[in-house]
């Protein structure tokens, strides 16, 4: 385990008594660097949708715990916030909640002639997913996904 997933996992620990309590869930945790800076970011999630307040609620508590804990060795700037639409699917979790749903999928290189895909997600595995359209199935490699999210319809 690399320093910085460690990172992530010792916050993941910290949320649990921060969001229950306000009937908020956790969606994703992430530590990443762009360009010079470093940010830890928590991704939330609550039925009816997230508010700048739920984003607040969670941001105090837990600038403070990781103050008080302060297992993380870079600077780095806390970000609460909601994924909002389309969101990505990087968990089994992420998976089965998408299970029959509609999906949409872009890749590193071609596959019968396509870098894009949408349809409904009928399986998928370690190694590849399965995602059923309107000319068959299509059984995708996930070593080639570039992206895979929620299918977001602009048009309703």
């Amino acid at each position: 385990m690399t320093k910085h997933e460690k990172y992530v996992r010792e916050t993941e620990k910290l949320l649990p008594e921060i969001v229950e309590p306000l009937g908020i869930s956790v969606y994703d945790v992430e530590f990443v660097k762009e360009g010079t800076s470093w940010y830890l970011r928590v991704y939330i999630e609550k039925e009816g949708g997230v508010t700048v307040n739920d984003c607040e609620s969670v941001h105090r508590p837990l600038s403070d715990k990781l103050d008080e804990k302060d297992f993380i060795d870079e600077m780095y700037i806390l970000e609460v916030s909601s994924l909002g639409l389309g969101r990505p699917l990087k968990k089994d979790k992420d998976f089965d909640r998408n299970l029959g749903k509609m999906i949409e999928v872009g890749l590193y290189k071609k596959q019968d002639g396509r870098k894009e895909f949408t349809g409904v997600l009928k399986a998928y595995d370690k190694d590849t997913l399965t995602l059923s359209e309107e000319e068959g199935e299509q059984v995708i490699e996930r070593k080639n996904i570039s992206r895979i999210c929620e299918y977001v319809n602009w048009d309703e």
